[in-house]
């Protein structure tokens, strides 16, 4: 059942705009700060509507500015909802009784488990798209097996996307656009991450800046990828890969930054962390590009940094 729950506060800050070369100078900012008061929240997907979902202690939808409607599974005693396609569906993560975890969809207000036949103990669904087709992994129900192992499910069929990576020790499948398109991430080792774009079956190696740890968490239907990468100096930053050029994307006051998902209009959620401990969740709007270089001043908007880069050859 669904019920709402406080509204989240919000910051005003200036967004700086400068010319880039590229259709848009950068993004208006909305963090989300968590209305339960315990300085967690995560925004994981939007919709083209601009509905967001995610959660704190508890899964929701989010309708901006700030109308949150809670999303738990029935009897869980964790509900984590990672996505929701345009007719307002979504996919999740739920924890029951004995500790196991389990991904769910919830279609027309009906949740469904999906798990994976292949694991009883183990499941998370990550992505849903607008034919209601998800991706996520499971762990196997195999003594000793710590391995996670990449999927997409349509209409209960599950298909293996880590039998066409190459050779790792983990992969999770996580993003899913309307024509199939899945994105998600995979390690040849423990240490390693390198994230992936699955079109067709024909698999794409995305590692944007050379980094050691990067993973793909989302894609909209004109193939705009984001997700998050480690430089060298062990930072995290958020990546918005647009046809082959990469803008890495901070939140001005971030030491680290995660973006998870992005709809067809090119906005982008994800979270941060804060110096103080803090994780804020922020939904990013592009804005478009000035003629000249300028400041503007905008309320409820936050300054981001921008850098561009062309795809490695």
């Amino acid at each position: 059942m669904r019920s709402k729950i406080l509204a989240a506060a919000l910051f005003a800050a200036p967004i700086i705009l400068t010319t880039a070369g590229s259709a848009f100078a950068g993004y208006s900012v909305q963090t989300v700060l968590d209305p339960t008061g315990n300085n967690f929240i995560n925004l994981l997907g939007i919709n083209d509507s601009g509905k967001v979902a995610g959660f704190d202690n508890q899964g929701f939808t989010l309708t901006l500015p700030n109308t949150f409607t809670a999303v738990n599974f029935p009897g869980a005693t964790i509900t984590q909802v990672t996505a929701i396609n345009n007719a307002g569906s979504v996919a999740g993560i739920y924890t029951d009784a004995a500790g196991n975890n389990h991904g769910f969809t919830e279609i027309g207000g009906v949740f469904k488990t999906v798990d994976n036949p292949a694991s009883t103990v183990f499941n998370q669904a990550l992505g849903i798209n607008n034919a209601n087709n998800t991706v996520g992994y499971y762990a196997p129900t195999v003594a000793g097996s710590t391995n996670q192992i990449a999927y997409s499910q349509s209409g209960g069929v599950f298909t293996d996307i880590n039998a066409r990576l190459p050779s790792n020790v983990n992969s999770q499948a996580v993003g899913i656009n309307s024509v199939n398109a899945i994105v998600g991430f995979f390690q040849p080792t423990t240490t390693t991450s390198i994230g992936f774009l699955d079109a067709a079956g024909k698999i794409t190696q995305i590692d944007p800046l050379g980094s050691a740890f990067t993973q793909a968490l989302g894609i909209n239907g004109l193939g705009e990828i984001v997700g998050v990468y480690t430089d060298a100096a062990g930072v995290q930053h958020g990546y918005i890969d647009n046809n082959g050029v990469f803008t890495t994307f901070d939140p001005a006051g971030s030491t680290s930054t995660t973006i998870n998902g992005v709809n067809n209009l090119g906005q982008i959620v994800g979270f941060y962390s804060t110096a103080n401990g803090a994780t804020v969740g922020f939904v990013g709007s592009p804005v478009p590009e000035p003629t000249a270089p300028i400041a503007i001043a905008l309320g409820g908007l936050l300054a981001v940094r921008l850098t561009r880069r062309s795809k490695p050859a």
